[in-house]
């Protein structure tokens, strides 16, 4: 009788750890040393090719404004890069991705957005045809880039195809682009603010369209993923009675399926696919002195905390990748006294 007790109340306490959201079920989150960059700092993205490079972009505060901040990470370690042309100059860095054998990051200075490359040959850059009041979003593939954004006739998406610059219009009734991503050049996706409320684009290499998306009502949308599969996944907020309710779109291919996961009204914008298959991002945390990440597999969504950080009073990790068969975070920390600079933590990898 004692033996079977026993068990029920082992049952018991592991069946509550499954379902209490706060549980962390994933430990082994450690902390990578940054150099210091001058603070405040903010974080733009991060993106890794595998488990041995990694760049992640933002600007650093100086007294003539914002400055591009670009790191690299080896597989061992974070350095500052300022091999790149005009490092020195104020601007700041946003989105950067990996195209082919070659590592692109989109660029303002001085008001004009470019594309920075950089190749076995060093870096190179790619002017914009025009310059936007606003830069709002960047994607690129082989053989295609965009750059959404506005200027004062409206909405801008500027397409270029490896040898120059033309501009694309979209659907009747899109009024501003919130964010793009591509998954091939003849495979586009963009989230857009439209006179009926948030609507979903698809580029099929000949026009944009409605993609047809049956988004939640009263919602909005922070991401979007594509897989090499023709899986995709969209995440954003819906709106009820005023109260923002995290949502999670998947599309198999044939149909669209709609689930909340427990996240309350997170923002998902970092989320990504993590080598185990499941979605990661980085969450709001209850713990001033660590950092909090959330997977979502199927209907279950669970949480792991990141490395203690003495007299830390603020962690945020602010973007995410997949690293080969581990995860990178890149965000800010305040340590009591000081303003926010870079923190970086792995999960995964060697120790």
């Amino acid at each position: 009788m004692k033996g079977l007790r026993a068990f029920v109340v082992c049952l018991v306490i592991a069946c509550a750890a499954v379902a209490s959201p706060a549980a962390a079920v994933t430990p082994g989150w450690t902390a990578l040393p940054v150099p210091a960059a001058a603070a405040p700092v903010t974080v733009s993205d991060i993106a890794a090719r595998g488990p041995g490079e990694a760049w992640a972009t933002g600007y650093e505060r100086v007294a003539d404004g914002m400055r591009p901040m670009l790191y690299h990470w080896d597989g061992t370690a974070w350095s500052r890069d300022t091999s790149f042309p005009g490092a020195a100059e104020p601007g700041r860095l946003g989105a950067v991705q990996f195209v082919g054998e070659e590592t692109w990051i989109f660029r303002v200075r001085a008001g004009a957005g470019e594309i920075l490359r950089r190749s076995a040959q060093g870096w190179s850059a790619v002017p914009l045809p025009q310059t936007l009041w606003t830069y709002q979003d960047f994607t690129a593939v082989p053989g295609a880039a965009w750059v959404v954004g506005e200027d004062a006739t409206g909405l801008k998406v500027l397409h270029y195809d490896g040898s120059g610059w033309t501009a694309q219009s979209t659907p009747d009734g899109v009024l501003y682009l919130l964010g793009i991503t591509a998954r091939t050049a003849t495979d586009t996706w963009a989230w857009a603010d439209t006179t009926t409320g948030t609507t979903v684009l698809r580029w099929n290499g000949t026009q944009w369209r409605d993609a047809d998306v049956p988004l939640p009502p009263n919602s909005n949308v922070h991401t979007i993923l594509l897989d090499p599969s023709g899986r995709a996944t969209i995440s954003g907020s819906r709106y009820t009675d005023g109260v923002p309710r995290t949502y999670l779109m998947t599309f198999s291919g044939h149909t669209w399926h709609t689930t909340y996961p427990n996240l309350g009204d997170t923002q998902t914008g970092a989320m990504v696919r993590g080598p185990d298959g499941a979605l990661w991002l980085p969450v709001r945390s209850d713990r001033a002195f660590q950092s909090k990440y959330a997977r979502l597999s199927g209907p279950r969504t669970t949480f792991s905390y990141g490395p203690e950080r003495t007299n830390a009073i603020d962690v945020k990790p602010r973007a995410l990748t997949r690293a080969g068969a581990s995860l990178l975070s890149f965000g800010t920390v305040e340590i009591y006294g000081s303003k926010p600079n870079l923190m970086s933590e792995r999960l995964g990898g060697r120790p």
